[in-house]
């Protein structure tokens, strides 16, 4: 188990260059040093975030002699599906991916009436070592590439188009970096993967800013820094405790960073960017669920832009901790809710797959 804090992930093997590494501008001069016409980056990206295809038969607008030499260098295989389980009809898959070096990372696909989202990893375990989450007992392996977390979203978009997930072919609308890791602690790969799922086809998949939330513990730098960036993404902030006492215990990254600090970083990442700050509170019975705890929470949140999702804790192998009483919770949301703090409770989709908040682990079928 890991004991403390990891800010900076072991050094690894990287995983082959990947078209979703790259700029369209890198992906031209990747084409030229193979020989072919810079325009052939265009038709491959086409091919890869539009037609979501990889296969050489497909690509009939390329010559058939470039096919495999471009596809070798610039679409490498960087997942390989080693499990899929689903729930809710087949509208909630989870799917574990090993990596090249033998890393396993998971992601999240949830079909809703209205929308689907997908819930990507963007590390291989997590450093950050919150108690709580079955990712973040498991300790830090890597970062993943920007490609590798792409990949996800690009294999969720494939299984919709092809009418694998019930309800009819559909597309990725909402992308939640809320799966294995610590986003802004694998600050330039995330941010390279949001401007490949944002960015306009061929470009990148071409899904709106405003459908892509960035989760984070509360990485204060980061915060600003992701401000900065000009993307107009959801910043969620996991908080699950309003006292500095408690979250030291709940989040270990509050001994760097205290509640104080983690909201105004929150507060100005709202005002640079006017999208709403979303709140992450993990409701754990006995421990975070008390009322002087939502009027805290209240007090320190009242008239902000902000939005709060109370998340039933989700449980977790050996886990001394579970979720509040029912009674409890709507007692939380009351007293939120008397400070004029907007709240909802999450849909707990994927809990009996282990396949929701917290519950990512990337165990093994044999595990």
């Amino acid at each position: 188990m890991s004991a403390e804090l990891t800010f900076v992930a072991p050094r690894r093997a990287k995983p082959a260059r990947h078209l979703a590494d790259l700029t369209m501008a890198e992906r031209r001069a990747a084409v030229a040093e193979l020989g072919e016409k810079p325009f052939r980056a265009e038709q491959l990206s086409r091919h890869y975030f539009e037609r979501l295809t990889t296969d050489p038969a497909h690509m009939t607008d390329l010559p058939a002699s470039a096919r495999e030499r471009l596809l070798t260098h610039l679409m490498p295989g960087l997942l390989t599906s080693v499990r899929e389980i689903t729930c809710d009809g087949g509208t909630t898959r989870k799917t574990l991916w090993r990596l090249f070096d033998g890393a396993l990372v998971e992601s999240v696909l949830m079909r809703y009436p209205d929308r689907v989202t997908m819930c990507v990893s963007s590390q291989a375990g997590c450093g950050m070592n919150c108690p709580f989450c079955a990712t973040g007992q498991a300790g830090l392996t890597r970062n993943m590439s920007t490609a590798e977390i792409v990949e996800q979203v690009v294999a969720g978009a494939r299984a919709l188009a092809r009418d694998e997930v019930p309800g009819g072919p559909g597309r990725v609308g909402n992308i939640v970096f809320m799966g294995m890791g610590e986003p802004l602690a694998n600050y330039k790969a995330v941010i390279g993967a949001v401007r490949r799922i944002t960015d306009p086809a061929p470009e990148g998949l071409g899904i709106s800013a405003r459908g892509v939330t960035v989760s984070t513990v509360g990485l204060v730098p980061a915060i600003d820094k992701l401000a900065a960036e000009g993307l107009p993404v959801t910043l969620a902030v996991s908080l699950h405790a309003p006292d500095d006492e408690l979250r030291d215990t709940l989040v270990p990254v509050n001994t760097r960073w205290k509640v104080g600090e983690v909201l105004a970083a929150a507060w100005r990442y709202a005002a640079t960017t006017k999208r709403r700050v979303s709140i992450e509170y993990a409701l754990i019975k006995d421990i975070n669920d008390h009322e002087w705890r939502a009027d805290l929470l209240g007090r320190l949140l009242k008239g902000r832009l902000v939005h709060v999702n109370l998340i039933p804790l989700n449980p977790t192998p050996g886990s001394k901790w579970t979720a509040s009483r029912p009674e409890d919770e709507r007692a939380f949301v009351r007293r939120l809710e008397s400070h004029g703090v907007a709240v909802t409770v999450r849909d707990t989709r994927g809990r009996e797959i282990d396949g929701a908040c917290g519950q990512l682990a990337a165990a093994t079928p044999e595990g």
